[in-house]
């Protein structure tokens, strides 16, 4: 229903406006995603003389803490681009099968954000397994807090059996949605360390993804950005 919704939305749009000269793509002008309820079009500044300003058009910040980033934020985590970010925001964050994480504090998230991210500071991913505020953050990704199990049905996972690869001692991500991880920039540790804390709760790997670029980067092509209410 609501894919239904917004490809009418979309073909009402294009038919009544004019085409843009800074496009995102070749092909593609803009890209459309449902940011708190609300639907936000994603495009580039069309002043073609735009410049960056603000804390994003520095260069040189003290290192540490605002160190460069490895291009790999884990192993088998791929890394993504702007191209890879429209894909995922018109496939899987439309069918609900994907979320795209601001895992910045929420003081950055305030000051605008990523249209279609979720708001989980990377410090929540580092918590202990029973505290209530990672096993909520959790529930939003599709996973589950797993109840005690036991020492027959774990061993039987561990075979490879009863879907056993998707679980372990505490979770079970049967249902764990494909993520896209993004903070300030290449500069930024905050999605690197939320990813770590991911991977370490058991998280599967080929179900994250890591927008290196980050806010720096989405500003600097003069794409859409979003105030929280």
């Amino acid at each position: 229903m609501v894919r239904q919704l917004l490809t009418f939305t979309l073909v009402l749009l294009v038919s009544q406006a004019q085409a843009l000269e800074v496009k995102l793509t070749s092909d593609r002008e803009f890209v459309e995603v449902i940011h708190q309820g609300k639907l936000v079009k994603i495009q580039r500044i069309q002043d073609q003389d735009h410049i960056l300003e603000g804390g994003f058009a520095k260069t040189s910040r003290k290192c540490p803490p605002f160190c460069i980033q490895s291009m790999s934020a884990g192993e088998g985590v791929a890394t993504i681009g702007q191209i890879e970010m429209f894909d995922f925001m018109e496939n899987e964050l439309l069918d609900e099968t994907g979320v795209i994480v601001d895992a910045r504090t929420p003081a950055w998230w305030q000051r605008g954000t990523i249209p279609g991210s979720t708001n989980i500071p990377f410090t929540i991913f580092t918590k202990d397994s029973e505290d209530l505020e990672l096993i909520e953050a959790m529930e939003q990704l599709g996973a589950k807090r797993r109840d005690e199990v036991g020492g027959f049905t774990r061993t039987i996972e561990q075979m490879g059996l009863m879907g056993g690869s998707l679980k372990n001692d505490e979770w079970d991500f049967t249902n764990a949605k494909k993520l896209v991880l993004w903070c300030n920039g290449m500069w930024c540790g905050q999605s690197p360390r939320a990813i770590k804390g991911l991977l370490e709760i058991g998280y599967p790997a080929d179900r994250i993804m890591y927008y290196r670029g980050g806010m720096q980067a989405w500003q600097s092509l003069g794409l859409t950005v979003v105030v929280p209410e």
